[in-house]
């Protein structure tokens, strides 16, 4: 599809230095993404994957690194982004989904930028942030997620690719030069280290920059081949890297464990292909508006025009992104984030025919804006629905900050805890020490016990023998523990432990323990390991 035929009749907008009308758009989209995400600053939670990387970024300011003080499936990335956040705006769940938003702005402008690059109208590029914007409050999107976190990285390196591709098809057929090269690679490289997921799209963002200028002739092919090693030298260095600090300290066996094959081990225990078609059909519902303002943009794409090349570039992405969502194999909701860069290109170009279609060349605008009110509107009405109807901490109260501050008055300052089977982020908002490297409770009692190269079963023996000042049992999440891990989680409980508190979730009753007075807490000794005291 990216060949000469595919041409923008207007002149490509350039990325570096953008007109006064460009500056004032990418401040609308700014301001949207603002106002759409405020209620993400409600919730303690919203998914609990955020929660784990909370406890690796604070245990890495404190000293303890990734993958070795607290344990994970995925590269170290997040929590060095979060650990950013933490530095500039303390460790809270408020900067936490401050970077969220920061990274939602940055995509939403880096899809701006995609659509003047390929010469589209600047409207659409508004749109395209915009609906993007409302539609991250979907799909567990609310949270800082990584799917929001390696988003402005691939959709900045995609918008390069567009402009070089664009320069390659136009009259001058210039070939894309070093500089946009080495920005892509190390872009892309950054995401790669938040999750692995970015290697699809990062093929395709070199293919886009590179395939136009060799079928047009406008680039020797052996210098194609010294830009694609490079390329792939250069996405490699932000892994490699942190690959040779762990090594430095004698954790690469760490380091490669959860960064490359725990992940594998993940992929390999798929859900089954009814659950999977279930999932995709329930995100596909979520995101209907855009998908139908999508299909309108295929439906009329025509092989020139200003956005023939967007339109192009986006549905490939699209196949991408699925790629990319499906390869692990489990489907959960916040996967299908990864659709929406490519989808809010389509639906935008797709109002944008249909304001073309349906009015007169001097109200299209007005037209675009309310189609775009009305796409917007499917991501902000279910979220306002339910913060009003029974989201916590706005007109509710928050059942996850009460369990925090109830562990922290059970454990009292400098005690450590051990959630059985409750949010990850309850260790952050306490100010409680993590009495384990496994604290995201699905990798030590739950089902994804054995991704990693350490013996979980032996890690729950040592932490209940251990005896925490504080363990937390949410009885309606029982079933996501293995029978075998609850049952030794409550024989420990009943032994050595008292109730301390109980807060009532929506779903049923979390109990918070404390350690009897009459028992000994192990005390630890230099090794990490513990001692009666």
């Amino acid at each position: 599809m990216l060949d000469g035929r595919i041409l923008p009749d207007a002149p490509t907008a350039t990325l570096a230095r953008p007109g006064g009308r460009d500056a004032l758009a990418l401040l609308l989209i700014i301001t949207a993404t603002v106002l759409l995400r405020l209620t993400s600053f409600v919730p303690a939670v919203v998914d609990t994957d955020e929660g784990l990387y909370m406890v690796q970024a604070r245990e890495w300011l404190n000293g303890g690194w990734p993958l070795v003080a607290a344990w994970d499936m995925h590269p170290i990335g997040a929590p060095a982004m979060f650990a950013l956040a933490f530095l500039a705006f303390g460790v809270s769940v408020e900067a936490v989904r401050l970077l969220g938003l920061i990274c939602v702005a940055a995509t939403a402008c880096a899809l701006f930028g995609a659509v003047r690059a390929a010469g589209a109208p600047r409207g659409v590029g508004v749109s395209a942030g915009v609906i993007y914007a409302a539609h991250t409050l979907l799909l567990s999107g609310l949270c800082t997620n990584t799917e929001l976190l390696i988003a402005p990285f691939m959709a900045s390196a995609m918008a390069i690719a567009i402009h070089g591709a664009a320069q390659a098809l136009g009259p001058e057929r210039r070939a894309p030069g070093w500089p946009a090269l080495i920005a892509m690679g190390l872009l892309v490289g950054w995401a790669l280290v938040v999750k692995q997921v970015a290697v699809p799209a990062g093929c395709l963002a070199f293919a886009v920059l590179l395939g136009p200028a060799l079928w047009r002739g406008a680039l020797p092919w052996r210098r194609a081949l010294a830009m694609a090693g490079a390329y792939a030298a250069l996405c490699a260095t932000p892994f490699l890297v942190f690959a040779l600090i762990y090594w430095a300290q004698g954790w690469l066996a760490d380091y490669l464990d959860g960064s490359i094959l725990a992940p594998f081990r993940y992929s390999m225990e798929r859900i089954a292909s009814g659950e999977a078609w279930r999932r995709i059909a329930a995100a596909a519902v979520q995101l209907s508006l855009i998908f139908a303002a999508a299909l309108v943009a295929l439906a009329l794409w025509r092989p020139r025009g200003p956005a023939a090349l967007l339109t192009a570039v986006a549905f490939a992405w699209f196949g991408i992104a699925s790629i990319a969502i499906a390869g692990p194999g489990f489907f959960f909701a916040h996967y299908f984030l990864l659709w929406l860069p490519s989808l809010s290109l389509l639906a935008a170009v797709g109002i944008w025919r249909v304001a073309g279609l349906l009015a007169r060349p001097d109200v299209v605008r007005p037209m675009m804006a309310v189609l775009l009110l009305a796409l917007a509107a499917q991501g902000w009405v279910p979220e306002m629905h339910e913060r009003l109807e029974r989201g916590p901490g706005l007109l509710h109260r928050d059942p996850v900050r009460e369990v925090a501050a109830a562990m922290a008055a059970a454990g009292g300052p400098g005690a450590d805890a051990f959630i059985a089977n409750y949010h990850t982020s309850a260790y952050v908002l306490s100010g409680l020490r993590i009495a384990t490297r496994f604290p995201f409770p699905p990798h030590l009692t739950g089902e994804f016990e054995d991704l990693s190269d350490t013996n979980t079963e032996a890690e729950l023996d040592r932490v209940l023998a251990a005896r925490p000042r504080v363990i937390v049992v949410d009885r309606a999440w029982m079933q996501n523990m293995r029978p075998a891990a609850a049952a030794q989680v409550m024989a420990a409980v009943a032994r050595d432990y008292e109730l301390a508190a109980t807060v009532a979730e929506r779903r049923g009753p979390v109990e918070i323990y404390r350690v009897k007075a009459a028992m000994p807490v192990p005390a630890a000794t230099p090794d990490g390991s513990t001692s009666p005291g």
